[in-house]
């Protein structure tokens, strides 16, 4: 995280009283385990796959996401700390320990998160989900409606592109709305002598498109996070973190940017933040359907 921090300049001055105002962001993911720089962040759990009442993650996408946004760094001395560090977290397990997922626990999940705006305070929802081609109109029909719904309560969506690029039109399904910041993953000058880096197959939207997507861009590749299987033991912790790849890890960059912003300008409405997002990105002088309109710049977003 400290080289995703100095990429996209969100090294902040963690003196500023406006970082301690409460921000909630919503996950629907894999869930979330009881790691140490998690400690406190959760508002509410609710397990749409197995119906557990308890916190857990069987599979650890979730974790990571949420350490990305919002951990604290604590087992690394704030190194690994992440993006909102201030921001409270309500999770909702939609995915199984393989990190599949069923439309019917993803619509409940929605609805979960809908219901629950006010209780909790919800002003993002992140979505580190790729949903691809379902090949069921209905059921992308019903999910694009509910994501819309959504924001238009003033929660902003930011989901993943998805990794089923680079062909043109390889955009996650509900990605193409206007009514979502979509990410794509780009890692600027980092990366470029990794064959995996994630811009290779980082979902695209389509060149004839009069929508930009994605909107944004942000770094995927190897990402450092919270590994929910993290061991203890002797006093002392062992593989605390640990690395993933994807436009998932892309997508909490942007969400605790945001986050951010809703904390430093908490007047501003949906619109405005979308706005104040593309305009204040780094152009990479890639095609559009690749970076939108180009890599988060956290520095000047918070201006």
């Amino acid at each position: 995280m400290q080289r995703v921090r100095k990429q996209i300049e969100a090294n902040l001055d963690t003196n500023e009283q406006w970082l301690s105002r409460p921000v909630t962001i919503a996950v629907l993911d894999t869930g979330i385990g009881r790691h140490p720089d998690l400690t406190g962040k959760l508002l509410s759990f609710h397990d749409f796959v197995k119906k557990r009442n308890l916190m857990y993650d069987d599979n650890g996408h979730g974790t990571h996401v949420c350490g990305i946004l919002c951990g604290s760094g604590s087992l690394s001395g704030g190194n690994m700390r992440g993006m909102a560090t201030g921001a409270g977290l309500v999770v909702g397990k939609v995915l199984d320990d393989k990190g599949n997922g069923i439309t019917e626990h993803m619509l409940a999940g929605l609805e979960w998160v809908l219901k629950n705006r006010i209780r909790y305070n919800i002003g993002i929802l992140n979505i580190s989900v790729g949903i691809g081609n379902l090949n069921e109109p209905e059921k992308e029909q019903a999910l694009r409606e509910k994501v819309e719904e959504i924001w238009d309560s003033k929660i902003m969506v930011v989901c993943a592109a998805g990794n089923k690029g680079p062909e043109n039109g390889s955009l996650s399904s509900i990605g193409s709305s206007k009514k979502v910041i979509t990410v794509g993953c780009h890692d600027g000058i980092y990366c470029r002598n990794n064959s995996k880096r994630c811009e290779t197959y980082s979902g695209r939207g389509l060149l004839s498109d009069i929508v930009r997507k994605p909107d944004v861009v942000a770094p995927g590749t190897d990402i450092l996070s919270c590994n929910a299987d993290y061991q203890k033991g002797h006093g002392r912790s062992r593989e605390a973190y640990i690395g993933k790849s994807g436009t998932s890890m892309a997508t909490p960059i942007v969400s605790g940017a945001l986050a951010l912003l809703m904390q430093k300008f908490p007047e501003m409405n949906n619109e405005d933040i979308k706005q104040k997002l593309i305009y204040t990105a780094t152009d990479l002088r890639e095609p559009w359907n690749k970076q939108g309109w180009g890599m988060i710049n956290v520095k000047r977003l918070l201006q």
